[in-house]
């Protein structure tokens, strides 16, 4: 087994932490104890979303990076006579990636009770039906009760989590990690580190590390952090979809995973802030960080939010090239972590009041 370093531990902390939208305490602790030894404050919302503030100037500029807590999943929404659990999806699932994948069902006690994720067996559908995917509708959730009321002595209620199980996993190439949750736990562990390298560095703004909460249910956690913060740059780190899988082609994806953070210039949420995304840019070429635009012509993320708060905020997103998102296995490269590090760190050490007032009405 790989023996793993701080960042390592940090990212197998934060991603086999169960915290699906609307209940994100377990990674919200774990974000708080790996971010607080480096900020000066540390608070939260009143929706859930984590907040800590590194100050290098007082009166600086407010600089927000979010990542977001939750990951997709499903909540308990029935339990038939039979034992067996209905569910709604929590964020965007493709039911071909569905079927037969275990799953961790949280009850309000915090039991963890094991289940899979069943449907009627293909021996029995005719022909036509096995050549269709199962619709989510007719899929349900096996947890090994034999009644109702065993099910529900097991602790299990309706509107109980249920958590994808996949656990973080150092691959034979130690670069490529597989996880659950990089969706986005990646973003909340680049905060932690972003933090963890100013220490000592001199520069003059006010930083805030976000885990906002709800993203993938239509990005609430961030609209209340925002509006808490009131920031005067936005940068949004979270996942990208990897083009380097066999079928797809340049056209449909961009980016490549070890190649550098994807700096988005459109999705469905947001157009980039012109100003920033060049000064990104341009920090990036002076110090040789490499890096790839991209593009998704749907979706979105925190930066949706961030950019039309109050009086708007000239935001940006950051991704990182992922293999198989919205699946209960994802893989990112490390590199990507490293370099999007490197560059935020470097791109806060170069802003002051000055720059932001250029780029905010430049």
């Amino acid at each position: 087994m790989t023996q793993l370093d701080q960042t390592l531990q940090m990212m197998k902390d934060l991603t086999d932490a169960k915290g699906v939208p609307g209940n994100e305490a377990e990674p919200r602790e774990v974000m708080k104890k790996h971010i607080e030894p480096y900020a000066d404050e540390v608070l939260v919302d009143r929706l859930g979303s984590l907040i800590a503030v590194k100050n290098g100037k007082a009166d600086g500029p407010k600089i927000m990076i979010a990542g977001h807590l939750d990951e997709i999943g499903f909540m308990v929404t029935r339990i038939d006579d039979q034992g067996f659990l209905s569910f709604q999806t929590l964020g965007g699932w493709w039911e071909q990636v569905m079927l037969a994948q275990r799953v961790t069902v949280i009850t309000r006690q915090g039991e963890q009770i094991p289940g899979v994720i069943g449907s009627k067996p293909p021996h029995i559908l005719s022909p036509e039906a096995r050549k269709k995917p199962v619709d989510k509708k007719d899929m349900f959730i096996d947890i090994g009760a034999a009644s109702k009321e065993e099910a529900m002595a097991f602790g299990v209620r309706p509107g109980d989590s249920i958590v994808p199980v996949c656990d973080f996993t150092v691959m034979k190439n130690e670069k490529f990690l597989m996880a659950k949750a990089w969706d986005n736990r990646i973003g909340c562990a680049i905060a932690i580190e972003v933090f963890r390298q100013l220490q000592g560095e001199k520069h003059a703004n006010r930083v805030y590390g976000v885990g906002t909460v709800q993203e993938e249910v239509g990005l609430r956690g961030a609209k209340t952090a925002t509006h808490l913060i009131q920031p005067d740059i936005g940068f949004s780190v979270d996942v990208g979809i990897a083009g380097d899988t066999p079928g797809v082609t340049s056209k449909e994806a961009l980016a490549k995973a070890g190649e550098g953070p994807q700096i988005l210039v459109y999705d469905g949420s947001m157009i980039s802030h012109t100003g920033l995304r060049h000064f990104i840019t341009d920090t990036a070429d002076e110090l040789g960080i490499p890096y790839q635009f991209d593009f998704v012509a749907g979706g979105g993320t925190d930066a949706g939010a961030i950019h039309v708060t109050a009086h708007g905020v000239p935001a940006l997103a950051i991704s990182i090239a992922t293999r198989y998102i919205h699946t209960h296995a994802a893989i990112l490269h490390r590199d990507d972590f490293d370099n999007t590090v490197k560059l935020l760190v470097e791109v806060i050490k170069r802003l002051d009041a000055e720059q932001v007032a250029k780029l905010t009405y430049g």
